[in-house]
């Protein structure tokens, strides 16, 4: 069972459909007409960044006697499919600071931890990262080598961090480091909280991605890096026990993204249907043929599953019911889900689809990360199958 103390109490139904409503409004008069130049030139203007901040959008998740809005996982999964209507990189901006940047944090953090970094969190003065992929440690994150070893008053941190979303513009990253270095596996992982200007950082050159133009990525290095002890993620009685703050993270963030595709599905039916009511061929809109229509159906239908699914599960999870396996089933289904729908945008548009003056080419490459970050389709596949063996008592 979840904590649920420490659950937000609902928002009444007016309040958050106005929210959604300022949301939806923003996406389509700010965000959409400004997806070609982001993607051109692999930047999210600072002025549309400090409009998120003044709207609230890095806080939407920080609880609000630390200045956020505090919306639970019902709410906040509304808002993300909202969000999810224009490229992701939008999100992802503001992602972290709501995601798994932060709910380590909110969960876990002792209060002088939160009452400092929460606050900065909401208001988007600073942006988090979070840093557990290694060069040899992605689904099994529990192999990781990243070490952490204990001076005075100090952790001293040495190793490297790969593929860390948002690590270019972070003030605060989320470590993960092996404190335990004869527990092998997941047990003997601490989580810290390091500033990214503590000497001993260095940050590699962003990478060059396949989509997502605008959400920068990076290695994370560090050589000697030394972090006060009270940046221990939840105080010294946490120590050692940074995977399974890790964990209950990564439930939310997977139920977050799963929300942020159904957004891309809707968007790009939506794609479809313009593009199927203007092209013409054998002398009628391509939307009357029947083919055509089938594909738009099948995308529809996969899509309201998926919302049902995540929209189930984060009640639930309000509720204090242990999510765990729903998560990974809405993470699973969801991603794959808008992978297949992308596809059929593709080729709905035919040669157009092909165009990267489209936007269903831009989310074509897109949405393929969804599959792969915060757990693959197969780890989501593995932890359903590992769950249900588990609880099966027939």
């Amino acid at each position: 069972m979840t904590d649920a103390a420490t659950l937000p109490p609902a928002m009444d139904e007016d309040t958050l459909n106005q929210l959604i409503d300022v949301v939806r409004k923003f996406v389509n008069e700010r965000l959409i007409p400004l997806e070609a130049q982001v993607a051109e030139e692999d930047k999210i203007p600072e002025d549309v960044v400090q409009e998120m901040r003044d709207m609230g959008l890095f806080g939407l998740t920080i609880p609000q006697q630390y200045g956020g809005i505090g919306l639970n996982t019902f709410e906040e999964c509304r808002v993300v499919m909202e969000l999810g209507r224009t490229s992701p990189a939008f999100r992802s901006i503001i992602g972290t600071n709501n995601g798994i940047g932060s709910q380590g944090l909110v969960m876990d953090g002792t209060e002088e931890q939160k009452a400092f970094y929460l606050p900065k969190f909401a208001s988007g003065e600073i942006i988090g990262s979070f840093a557990l992929t290694e060069p040899d440690a992605g689904s099994d994150a529990g192999s990781l080598t990243t070490r952490a070893v204990r001076d005075g008053d100090d952790f001293v941190l040495n190793g490297t961090k790969r593929y860390i979303t948002n690590a270019p513009s972070a003030q605060l990253f989320t470590v993960f480091a092996r404190t335990d270095p004869d527990t092998a596996g997941a047990k003997g992982v601490s989580a810290f909280l390091v500033d990214a200007d503590t000497p001993g950082i260095t940050l590699g050159a962003p990478n060059t991605k396949m989509g997502q133009k605008g959400a920068h990525v990076c290695d994370v290095m560090f050589d000697d890096c030394r972090v006060p002890a009270d940046r221990l993620l939840g105080g010294p009685d946490k120590l050692n026990k940074g995977f399974q703050s890790a964990m209950k993270t990564l439930d939310r963030g997977r139920i977050h993204i799963s929300a942020l595709s159904v957004g891309c599905a809707d968007r790009l039916i939506d794609l479809c249907l313009g593009y199927g009511k203007e092209r013409k061929q054998f002398g009628q809109p391509i939307a009357e043929f029947q083919l055509l229509q089938g594909m738009i159906a099948d995308c529809k239908a996969e899509s309201y599953a998926a919302q049902c699914m995540v929209l189930d599960a984060a009640k639930r999870r309000d509720a204090g019911e242990a999510v765990n396996t729903l998560a990974s089933c809405c993470k699973l289904f969801a991603t794959e889900m808008v992978g297949r729908v992308a596809d059929r945008a593709v080729q709905f548009h035919g040669g157009a689809g092909y165009m990267e003056e489209y936007a269903v080419a831009r989310f074509y490459k897109d949405v393929r990360l969804f599959r792969i970050y915060e757990g693959t389709s197969q780890i989501q596949q593995s932890i359903i199958a590992r769950n249900m063996l588990r609880d099966f008592d027939g």
